[in-house]
């Protein structure tokens, strides 16, 4: 006598003691949950109300998974989060829990610890049956332990979309709140300045207000820049004919009027067209300009150059400022972390946004930016960027 051959069908528990248990038992572990919760550190700023919600909802749908059929496939599909609840599904009660918690205040270290207590106290409240399948029945905490692991999954990526939906409307609403009052400030200045009239000391300190304005509203647009390529690590750039020679021309009037007692000078040669975005270039040399007008020796010039050749261009900003240590000249245009022990206030440059922003601009366009700083030569900021992507 043969036998057919059974193609292997998908693994149902029918019917699922763990789930089962967690539909019983409920209650008991919501209130083991909370209890280990607390002893979590940051658990004891959770307060009932915020421990329990959708949490009801998450046991029923574990509940659930667990009496679903399950294959080899499907099984290795969620331990590889294919089968994470998207953007095109209903949300699930872990989504709903993630933007619940964000908009909380709460880490996202803080809800993860939720979930490990859920995990840890159905498993503990499940080894305590005295039954020999509550200690035997592998396969049925293997996929809980999955079911938990989606939800997490699911939770954090709500948690941080709600994240970081916060901050660009935080950032919106900065950016346009602050440049309107800096922007009157700036307007009233330069008014004051260019009709004449102001006597010392008013000159000298209306001189500095316009600066400091103009400071401020860089800074505003450097954090802007800066928290949107933290999101997602990229500046985007919309390419068009560029002259490049016009480019630099405008950053140095710009700056030149802004900072009257600064000297910049400006160089140019060779073919300096390509296909870039010029309002993102001129924010970049603008950034560099600005740097070494800060950070530049009194009385010593700037020279801003721009040089053709080839298939590139060099844009290059020097200034005879204070000398940047070698040590710190490696890290200094990665997201504008102060590296090393505290500097003296004449050599702070590297503690803004702006060299970060710079290089984000300049890597958009597929070109490099360096530093050479010696005692010799000065300071010297090199962009290269190739004429067409």
């Amino acid at each position: 006598m043969t036998s057919t051959p059974v193609a292997p069908v998908a693994s149902r528990p029918a019917a699922s003691r763990l789930a089962r248990f967690i539909r019983e038992s409920t209650e008991p572990i919501l209130a083991e949950w909370e209890t280990f919760a607390r002893s979590l550190p940051g658990g004891e700023a959770m307060n009932v109300v915020a421990l329990r919600d959708h949490a009801k909802e998450m046991l029923v749908a574990i509940a659930a998974d667990l009496e679903r059929p399950q294959s080899d496939r499907a099984q290795d599909e969620k331990a590889r989060g294919a089968r994470d609840a998207g953007t095109a599904r209903d949300t699930t009660a872990a989504q709903e829990h993630g933007t619940g918690r964000a908009g909380s205040g709460f880490t996202i270290g803080q809800m993860v610890a939720e979930f490990r207590a859920l995990r840890a106290s159905v498993t503990r409240l499940w080894l305590a049956e005295e039954t020999d399948w509550a200690h035997t029945d592998l396969t049925e905490l293997i996929r809980f332990n999955e079911a938990i692991d989606q939800a997490i999954a699911e939770s954090v990526s709500r948690f941080s979309q709600a994240v970081a939906q916060t901050q660009e409307r935080f950032l919106a609403i900065l950016s346009h709140d602050l440049r309107t009052p800096l922007g009157a400030i700036i307007t009233a200045t330069r008014f004051m300045l260019d009709a004449g009239g102001l006597e010392e000391p008013n000159r000298t300190l209306v001189t500095r207000a316009s600066s400091s304005a103009r400071r401020m509203n860089q800074m505003v647009l450097d954090l802007v820049e800066f928290t949107r390529t933290r999101l997602d690590d990229a500046i985007p750039v919309v390419r068009a004919e560029v002259d490049a020679r016009r480019l630099v021309h405008d950053v140095v009037m710009e700056i030149a009027a802004s900072y009257p007692e600064s000297i910049v000078q400006m160089e140019t040669g060779g073919d300096l067209s390509g296909a870039w975005d010029a309002d993102r270039l001129t924010q970049a040399l603008t950034n560099l300009v600005g740097n070494a007008v800060q950070h530049g020796a009194s009385g010593k010039p700037i020279r801003v150059s721009a040089r053709g050749l080839g298939n590139e261009v060099t844009l290059s900003v020097h200034n005879e400022g204070p000398v940047i240590p070698a040590e710190r000249q490696a890290a200094i245009f990665q997201e504008g972390q102060r590296v090393g022990p505290r500097p003296a206030a004449s050599d702070r440059r590297h503690q803004g946004l702006g060299l970060y922003i710079v290089e984000r601009i300049v890597a958009a366009h597929g070109g490099t930016v360096s530093l050479r700083s010696t005692a010799a030569d000065g300071t010297t900021f090199s962009i290269r960027i190739p004429r067409k992507p």
